[in-house]
């Protein structure tokens, strides 16, 4: 069967692909393959039925779904793949396998070698930060030294001095000021909790996003932050942990250490993950077109 490529939709022209995905979506149409809806705002809200509810109940025999739009929480998926299943469809990345790749305590264990060192705490959307935690999280990664703040998913990088990076963690007034800040302002948005991450020094060369398909690299490209510049990344260790993983789509983004190691700076589930506009699309595509048959 042909599968479907679920793709987030317009909100102003809710018959169409949103304008961030119409070139991939076109891309999918030229594989043969099938394009479908999904009202973001609405399954975000928590309606995943009105979510989907543009597919209608006939389409039952179209075939498996990879999803590709804009970032969900990990609940918020699986209630996408539970109102797809009503439907008679099959999403290939399931809930569990999403949250392992969405979420770093998911992939840290794996990658942990090619990866900054990093310690988490669980806090709720507008949790309180306790400064005593805190310095008793940083001790895990030694207790001094710099690092970066961030939840389970994303960062806030673009307010490096403010919410992102600490220069010192023995510093634990300025710690706690950092983290509440980055709570602050991820707001509702916050995912899981706090992360620090061992600050690693890299090379102003960008980054490489790759995307691996059945533990096999289908694409490899720049971060959507640097389109500009394309890396050629060592991937001989990388691809052993993709495949310890056992994810079937995703991506890691790789940073050159001034060491000269490549380093994973992220790992994502592929479905969410930003595909640069610069990068031809339809190889990638038609590989998933292809994986999906399998």
């Amino acid at each position: 069967m042909r599968p479907v490529f679920l793709f987030s939709r317009d909100p102003l022209a809710p018959r169409r692909v949103d304008p961030e995905f119409a070139e991939e979506a076109r891309a999918v149409r030229a594989t043969g393959a099938s394009v479908a809806l999904v009202d973001h705002e609405t399954l975000t809200a928590g309606d995943a039925a009105g979510a989907v509810r543009a597919m209608a109940r006939g389409e039952r025999d179209a075939g498996p779904v990879w999803y590709r739009g804009w970032m969900l929480p990990a609940g918020r998926y699986a209630a996408l793949s539970a109102a797809l299943a009503d439907r008679g469809h099959t999403l290939l990345t399931s809930p569990e396998r999403y949250r392992t790749a969405h979420e770093l305590p998911g992939w840290y264990d794996v990658f942990a070698p090619l990866t900054p060192r990093s310690a988490w705490l669980p806090l709720p959307p507008g949790g309180a930060v306790d400064p005593a935690e805190l310095a008793r999280l940083a001790e895990r990664l030694g207790g001094a030294g710099p690092a970066v703040v961030k939840d389970w998913v994303k960062s806030r990088k673009h307010e490096w001095s403010e919410a992102c990076y600490v220069p010192d963690l023995a510093d634990t007034a300025r710690l706690a000021s950092v983290v509440t800040r980055f709570v602050q302002l991820q707001g509702s948005y916050l995912t899981g909790g706090v992360v620090l991450r061992a600050y690693e020094p890299f090379r102003p060369v960008g980054e490489a996003r790759v995307w691996w398909l059945d533990g096999e690299p289908a694409l490899i490209g720049p971060h959507p932050d640097t389109p500009g510049l394309t890396p050629d990344p060592d991937l001989s260790e990388v691809a052993s942990a993709v495949r310890q993983l056992a994810c079937r789509f995703i991506t890691t983004d790789l940073a050159l250490h001034e060491d000269g190691r490549w380093r994973v700076v992220e790992t994502g589930d592929a479905q969410v993950s930003g595909l640069p506009r610069t990068t031809e699309a339809k190889p990638l595509f038609t590989a998933l077109t292809t994986a999906a048959a399998r």
